[in-house]
């Protein structure tokens, strides 16, 4: 069912592998099974869970640059979005910043198999590390604001259409309408530096 619904809602796939879509499938199962003592998830519908889920993220996954990114997903809860953008780029290394101590075990059982994908049990406020980009859904943008910029240059965050507040410090490229019709988007900032008002590129930050 996993894979015959993703495929209807990615549009054959969206160029993913077997090896990829069944990775995707033994999370979903995971999730459901975690799902009846721990609250991962509060979406009851299989085809929901797929589209809220996996496709969001996978849409995030492919909207990245080229290259080996060190993404941060902030909040992962479920593994969301960063799980699934492990699974589509194996090319990154993407850290998922989970608190919760019960969702982090959830997490490090999920992702088992997964060389790119660490977990991090910490609040995001208390990571000390730096990234390329950092990834979200599902976090308000007050718990954000105080430490997003601090995290990476750059930022993907599934959301609604209301875009996110200056008080950021990022400037953020026109949203992009996910393709399932909910008023749900993506937004894509970058951090604004010096008296220009440029945005910082990645590489001008690793050479920072």
């Amino acid at each position: 069912m996993f894979a015959e619904t993703l495929r209807e809602k990615l549009g054959s796939g969206a160029g993913l592998d077997r090896q990829q879509v069944s990775l995707l499938a033994r999370h979903f199962e995971l999730l459901k099974r975690w799902n009846k003592v721990l609250n991962l998830t509060s979406i009851r519908s299989d085809e929901e869970a797929v589209e809220r889920h996996y496709c969001e993220a996978i849409f995030l996954a492919m909207h990245l640059p080229a290259g080996s990114l060190r993404v941060a997903d902030v909040g992962s809860g479920g593994g969301f979005p960063g799980f699934p953008v492990g699974v589509v780029r194996p090319d990154c290394c993407v850290t998922l910043i989970e608190s919760h101590q019960r969702k982090a075990v959830f997490l490090r059982e999920a992702s088992r198999e997964m060389a790119n994908i660490r977990v991090l049990e910490k609040r995001a406020e208390e990571v000390e590390e730096r990234f390329d980009w950092v990834i979200s859904r599902a976090v308000s943008y007050e718990d954000l604001s105080g430490f997003l910029k601090k995290l990476a240059p750059n930022a993907d965050l599934l959301t609604g259409s209301e875009g996110p507040p200056e008080e950021m410090g990022f400037v953020w490229d026109p949203p992009v309408a996910l393709p399932w019709g909910r008023q749900r988007f993506l937004w894509t900032g970058h951090v604004v530096t010096g008296e220009t008002g440029d945005p910082v590129s990645r590489e001008t930050e690793r050479r920072g």
